[in-house]
């Protein structure tokens, strides 16, 4: 393994031909601020430039992969600036499935909300069996505004309509048995698989893998786009209502 890169809130290993990014802000529950965003996308791509690398995985350090958005920066935007963030999130993760590398997403501990959906825009899916998954945005008030057409790709549209209405957390085994991850790990172990899962794919002739990943991405999820921005329409209607309101105010959003 080669010496560990790490930025403030972004830690990158290597393993072969398998490139590790780790989510590194454990104090927010490795919650998706706009900087990390940002330093997310220019990974990626520069990942994606880089003739070393042949695959990609993506975790989060511990406690868990990722609690969606970071309830907290968001408490110091206006609901406009709000709604532009959760944009600029939605198109890094529908970037990810027109990347020329595979990505797999590496799951322990819990993927709620934008994590829930960030690990589903992932080609590929390694989840430990006690993971919790959970979509709660319905049940404090709003849609989640963007990435139901990634999980439309996965499960189909009747599942990921139940998904997204449900609110009701589930664990590793019922993410496998649904379409949502694609290989059950014992806990503790799933990023090992996942190194496992990228390193057969790192393997492959890359060419012949870009082209099966961009051919398969060009069918699934056609309306990502369209869909992403009719759900921020719809979450930024919802969050004029009482109960996302009060959800809001908790986190001193400007509503």
């Amino acid at each position: 393994m080669e010496p560990a890169l790490t930025h403030e809130e972004l830690k990158l290993d290597r393993h072969g031909r398998v490139a590790v990014l780790s989510i590194n802000r454990p104090t927010r529950r490795n919650a998706l601020g706009d900087d990390l965003v940002a330093q997310l996308r220019r990974m990626f791509h520069d990942l994606d430039a880089d003739d070393s690398t042949g695959a990609v995985v993506l975790t989060g350090q511990a406690p868990g992969f990722c609690a969606g958005s970071d309830l907290k920066e968001l408490g110091a935007m206006s609901l406009d600036e709000m709604c532009a963030h959760e944009a600029r999130t939605a198109s890094f993760c529908r970037e990810l499935g027109m990347l020329r590398k595979p990505v797999v997403a590496a799951v322990e501990g819990f993927a709620l909300g934008g994590g829930f959906v960030l690990a589903a825009s992932c080609d590929v899916v390694v989840t430990a069996r006690s993971t919790r998954w959970n979509l709660p945005e319905v049940e404090i008030g709003w849609i989640p505004p963007w990435g139901i057409e990634a999980l439309v790709s996965r499960v189909g549209r009747s599942r990921a309509r139940q998904l997204v209405w449900g609110g009701t957390p589930f664990q590793g085994e019922d993410a496998l048995r649904l379409g949502l991850a694609d290989h059950l790990a014992d806990d503790g172990a799933a990023l090992e698989r996942a190194i496992e899962v990228a390193a057969s794919y790192a393997r492959l002739p890359q060419e012949a893998v870009a082209a099966t990943k961009l051919y398969f991405a060009s069918h699934g999820a056609p309306n990502g786009e369209s869909g992403d921005v009719l759900a921020s329409h719809f979450f930024k209607d919802n969050c004029r209502h009482a109960t996302a309101q009060a959800t809001l105010r908790k986190f001193g959003v400007k509503v």
